[in-house]
Formats: structure tokens, sequence, C-alpha cells
């Protein structure tokens, strides 16, 4: 959400902004629009101001025994106790539908982010690892992973396409991944562990910008409740209308949940394999700092999901998006895409955004820096440390072998069961 005043003080350059994404001006439109609520507004105190007037009038006419000066007093009381409630009910309409014009501009990028259209215009930050040399040709995970326990035809069979059901060694790989990655980022990093719904009300995916512009791409219970497209939704959204104390910043917090996306948008992408999916386990990050923190945060939440990536020994590079590239929410990004040799290219595996108080104005979370009587809106920023399914897919292609089997890289060794029994490698079984 946007703050006003900032469009009331420089259209010119908060329009200027929007045309770095490609979006159309919008200040013409949107100060209209507020311009005749606040005369509105305006006109209401006006009004309300003169019926306290002439309300104590009254009572002075009747002392002076001016009688005909009271009823016409008291009528024109009544006329504007009648007159309130329609121009009331504009009022809110009005503001209503201001607050709906701000809910679907999107974020204004910083200064830093690179100009460009689509992601052939990203810019290739750093590239780390060593591909594999494979001593044949490697194949995609699609291939392989079938007859190590991915099974599309029981996912599809159950609950139609883009879901998988995962059996045996595949499971216990893809449980240790999950794990792995939680006990880094709690251990290495300090975020705190939660365990949030899954299920949140409209307010939370409103505040996380979620709403009303990706309606479409989530899921909606028949109560009118929404299955998180990411855990983003519920760890952003705990401080919800809250006043922060400053000694509790920054706020770092993880979470490795279920994620639903019914894919609206994706219509014909991935349809093959594991990589999209309506249901996935993603190990979220979210940082709510500081204004002045937002930015080193950024670099450090991003290096956190790098480790992840390192420590499995999987090849990457670290993209920063541009412009006409970002999410909605964010003022900057860092992709990480993983390389997939059975593709030949490199995938996204990790989007790590700052959307500086986008959101925090949206949820109304702020804080009251010490020695401060006034509150500010926080920032939040969020990130993948990582999605757990596509690491999976990841590791499948990178750590293939000739015959159809699969390595598990050692840095899992202590998830995949007790010492002396321990899954080192993923065998065909059919």
């Amino acid at each position: 959400m946007h703050d006003i005043r900032l469009i009331r003080d420089d259209p010119d350059a908060f329009d200027a902004g929007l045309a770095r994404r490609g979006a159309e001006p919008v200040a013409k439109a949107v100060l209209a629009l507020d311009e005749e609520r606040r005369a509105l507004a305006t006109k209401l105190q006006e009004l309300q101001g003169r019926r306290n007037e002439a309300s104590k009038a009254i009572g002075k006419a009747m002392g002076q025994g001016d009688k005909e000066g009271a009823e016409a007093l008291k009528a024109e009381v009544a006329q504007i106790k009648a007159d309130m409630p329609a121009l009331e009910n504009q009022e809110k309409a009005l503001g209503e539908e201001l607050r709906m014009a701000l809910a679907v501009i999107p974020n204004i990028p910083f200064d830093d982010v690179p100009q460009g259209e689509d992601e052939a215009d990203n810019v290739e930050v750093s590239i780390w690892g060593e591909k594999r040399d494979f001593a044949f040709e490697p194949k995609e995970h699609a291939d392989i992973a079938p007859a190590l326990g991915m099974d599309f035809e029981t996912g599809a069979l159950l609950s139609g396409s883009r879901f998988t059901f995962l059996r045996g060694g595949m499971a216990r790989l893809h449980r240790a991944l999950g794990q792995f990655m939680i006990d880094r980022q709690t251990r290495e990093y300090g975020y705190e562990e939660c365990a949030p719904p899954v299920l949140v009300r409209d307010e939370a995916m409103y505040g996380t910008d979620k709403l009303p512009k990706f309606a479409e791409d989530s899921f909606r219970t028949t109560d009118d409740r929404w299955l998180i497209p990411t855990s983003e939704v519920s760890l952003t959204a705990s401080v919800m209308g809250q006043i922060i104390d400053d000694s509790a910043l920054p706020m770092r917090l993880t979470a490795l949940t279920q994620c639903f996306r019914s894919e609206a948008g994706a219509a014909g992408k991935d349809t093959r394999g594991f990589i999209r999916q309506h249901q996935f386990e993603k190990c979220e990050l979210v940082s709510i700092v500081r204004p002045e923190e937002s930015a080193a945060e950024h670099e450090r939440m991003t290096r956190a999901a790098e480790e992840v990536l390192e420590a499995l020994e999987l090849p990457y590079r670290k993209v920063l998006l541009c412009t006409g590239d970002m999410g909605f929410g964010a003022r900057k990004t860092y992709d990480l895409e993983v390389w997939l040799p059975g593709q030949g290219a490199y995938r996204e595996i990790s989007s790590c955004s700052n959307t500086g108080d986008f959101q925090a104005r949206r949820m109304n979370a702020r804080f009251k820096p010490e020695g401060s009587k006034k509150t500010e809106f926080v920032h939040t920023l969020n990130g993948s440390g990582l999605a757990v399914g596509r690491t999976l897919v990841a590791v499948i292609e990178n750590y293939q072998q000739e015959d159809g089997s699969v390595l598990v890289p050692e840095v899992l060794a202590p998830y995949m069961g007790p010492e002396g029994n321990r899954v080192t490698k993923l065998e065909p079984t059919r």
C-alpha cells in the first residue's frame, strides 16, 4: 500500500517510479478520488460544526423568548441530521474506492534495481559451483524419478494434474531436505521456528499483498478462508495491527509448511514433472526490521538461502531482477537459480524480496523507535530458504548416476535414517 501523502507531494515522481515497472500513470486519477473524498469529509465536518452550533443556539433563543427563531434552528438541525447519513455513506464509499485503487498499484522499485521489461533483462550478480561433467547424457528428473518413488500417476488419480505421490526413499529424501533447511536457518541464521496456520482470513492475504490482485492464483475454502500460497502470509501477518517494541527488532521468522497455489497465471508452464505443483513445501524466511536495516537484511536473507545450496553442493547463480520482472509487492528482488543438468538450464529455486513498508502499511504494522513519541511503519522482507520440491528436483538431476540411481548429498546423511541403516542412494524399484 502506498502513502497517499507521497503521491500528493510529488505525483510526477510517483508516476515515474511506476513507469520504470512498465505501469501506466495513476497519480491523477488517485488524487482526483482523494480530493473528492477530502472535500466531502470537510463538508461533513462543517455540517457537524453547524449542527452543534445551532443546537446550542436553540436553548439561547428559547431563553430569550424567541420561539420563532428556535423553531427555525430546530428545523435546520433536523435537516442536517437528515442529510448527513447519505453524505457519510458517500464518503465511506469514496474512501473504499480510494483504498482499492491504492491496493492494486504495485510497489515502486529501489533506485538500484535495473531497468528492464522481462527476465531477459535481469542482471547476473554471481555464479557458484562447478557443473558436473557427466560421463553419460544426463536426464530430466521426470524421466528418472518415477522409478525412484516419485509417483505422478497416483497423484493425478487422487487429486488431478500437478499433484504427486512420493514413496519410500523419495519421500524420505524430500522430508530430509525440508528438515535440513529449517535446521540450518534456525541454527546458523537465528530465525525463530514457527508452525503457523495454513488457512488464513482475507485480512492476512490482503496485508501481504496477495489480495485483491492474486485471488485467482490461490485456493479459497467454502468458509471463506484461504490456503496460504506461502507461509510468508502467515509469518508476516503475525504482526498485523501491532505496535512492535523497538527492542524486539529485527524479528526473523521461519516455517516449513505446505503451500498451495492454483497456478491460474501459469497455464501450460512446467506441466511435466515436479517443478510447478498445486501443493508443495517451502522453508520460508521472513524478516521484520527497522527501515534503516532493510537493505542489509535483504543481503543477509539472500545469503542464508545461498548457503543451503552450497551445503548441498548444487551449482547456482544469483540474479538481480529488473523492474519488469519483479513481483507486485517488491522493491528489490534477488532470485537464486539452481543448475538442472537434465534441462541444461538454470531454474529459480529461491526468491528473496525487500518490500519496504508496502506490506506494513496494508497491515498497519508499526514500531516506536527508542526515545521517540511517534510510531513508524516497519519494513518486511521475505524469501525462500528453499523451495523443497525444486531442491529435490535439483538433487535428482545433479546427483543422478548412469544406472538410474541418485546419490544422497552427504550433508543430508543425519536425516536419512539411523547410523548404519542410512539411505545413501535412491535405487530404481521399477
